[in-house]
């Protein structure tokens, strides 16, 4: 009889034992992988704030050095508005909510790729001991201004943020899934040490 207890899963105590390769495993850690797109745009989002850094410290220089001489205050002008763009647009790619709460055009990629084509400072004065970093800085950020204007423009940013929604969903239930797991091993203590 205590055979075909055995057999029906049951211990001769009377609980229930599961066989063995339903048993989960608990020493296995969830993996948590990352959506190759989601990699890729955040690269990308680096790049983008790394040439507006890059663009923000080249103005600055240029603007003090237009404002210095005295010479051309108008080229120190287009520097200042070009490093109020690029600000901005290192802002933008924190993609804190407050920014997006107050520009929701920040939100959406055309609206960004716009932002950065016009932190685009071409106007090059008679110093040409800058001109080459200049124009590598005005060139990286016109060229992610774009290629922004164009992924907006074919929904990117729409599916982006789906995948990152998803994503959320997938970390918080796997968070979730650890604290059931943690409360669970603290509950079967507490029974093994009551039966005890």
């Amino acid at each position: 009889m205590a055979k075909n207890k055995q057999i029906a899963g049951e211990t001769s105590g009377g609980s229930p034992r599961l066989p063995p390769s339903t048993i989960p495993e608990n020493d296995a850690p969830l993996r948590r992988r990352s959506d190759p797109f989601l990699i890729i745009c955040r690269c990308f989002s680096l790049i983008t704030a790394i040439s507006a850094i890059l663009c923000i410290a080249v103005n600055v220089l240029s603007a003090v050095r237009s404002f210095k001489n005295g010479s051309d205050v108008f080229d120190g002008i287009f520097r200042c508005y070009a490093v109020a763009i690029a600000v901005f647009t290192v802002v933008a790619e924190t993609e804190w909510s407050v920014i997006f709460n107050f520009w929701k055009v920040l939100e959406y990629w055309p609206g960004r790729g716009m932002l950065q084509i016009l932190a685009f400072p071409d106007y090059s004065g008679q110093r040409q001991d800058l001109v080459l970093l200049q124009n590598i800085a005005s060139y990286l950020l016109l060229s992610c201004g774009v290629v922004y204007l164009i992924a907006g423009i074919l929904c990117i940013g729409f599916l982006k943020r789906k995948l990152e929604h998803k994503e959320t969903t997938r970390v918080q239930a796997v968070k979730d899934l650890e604290e059931l797991e943690r409360r669970k091993n603290e509950l079967e203590a507490l029974l093994i040490q009551n039966n005890v």
